[in-house]
């Protein structure tokens, strides 16, 4: 089952993939493992691992998670599993990329805008304040569960470099267009409530025979936690297969946007 849902609006085609505007590169297809939530143990894991291919992982953290106030979500996103922001910063010191997963992991499409507004503000001043050389103008806020509307994205692009929703439906007939403009609506598809070792692999076995783009694949923890979790041996394996594609480019959300100058 993929995650939860999304909420569909006009231009959800633009959201998913784009070929570089540079010519004159050798990568043609650009792969971000965007894990979520922030769980302690498997995130140190995931950097680990990431770590031993020369890779800079995709991590995004729930900015209360680590809080008194943090009332688990569902039986999936618990307190006693959440980090905290000295461990946030110490991956980042490590060159692995952290960028926010929502203020309390709230569905803001069920909520009043107004909350959600008040939801995301809480979000963006807690990066700003706790976060090691945090800049939203190169931060990706990352919906949670996937679910937004058009609105609530414009609301969050005037304080983000850009966002991650759903975008798993453009999968039957992505189209590898250039965007006229710099990217901005990141689109995504995850899986679970079980293991999703073979999904990841299928959808980036099926990605990879394109003519290349963008593919987001929204992971969470490792080894049994999170909503829709890896094998840390199935991740370790992965990546490393994964490094020797010459026309492949495995990197955080937020790295392939400042590199390309999208």
């Amino acid at each position: 089952m993929k995650r939860r849902r999304f909420i569909q609006y006009s231009g959800l085609g633009t959201l998913y993939s784009f070929i570089p505007k540079i010519r004159d590169q050798k990568k043609t297809h650009f792969l971000s493992l965007s894990f979520d939530d922030g769980f302690k143990k498997s995130f140190y894991q995931v950097a680990e691992i990431h770590e031993r291919y020369g890779l800079s992982a995709c991590l995004n953290v729930i900015a209360s998670g680590h809080l008194a106030s943090f009332k688990g979500v569902d039986r999936w996103i618990l307190p006693e599993l959440m980090g905290d922001f000295n461990d946030w910063n110490k991956l980042k010191a490590r060159g692995h990329e952290v960028m926010p997963h929502t203020w309390e992991h709230l569905n803001l499409t069920e909520v009043s805008l107004e909350k959600a507004k008040e939801n995301m503000d809480k979000c963006s001043t807690y990066f700003a304040e706790n976060l090691d050389g945090y800049t939203p103008e190169e931060a990706v806020y990352n919906f949670a569960f996937n679910a937004s509307t058009s609105e609530l994205e414009d609301y969050a692009l005037k304080k983000y470099r850009a966002v991650r929703s759903a975008g798993w439906i453009l999968l039957e007939n992505a189209k590898f267009n250039i965007p006229e403009k710099g990217i901005k609506r990141l689109g995504c598809w995850s899986y679970g409530p079980d293991y999703c070792d073979e999904q990841v692999e299928k959808e980036i076995n099926d990605f990879l025979d394109t003519d290349g783009g963008w593919l987001i694949l929204n992971v969470h923890g490792l080894d049994g936690e999170g909503w829709g979790p890896l094998r840390s041996t199935f991740l370790d394996q992965l990546l490393s297969r994964l490094i020797k594609i010459e026309h492949l480019d495995v990197k955080p959300t937020g790295k392939v946007i400042k590199q390309y100058a999208l």
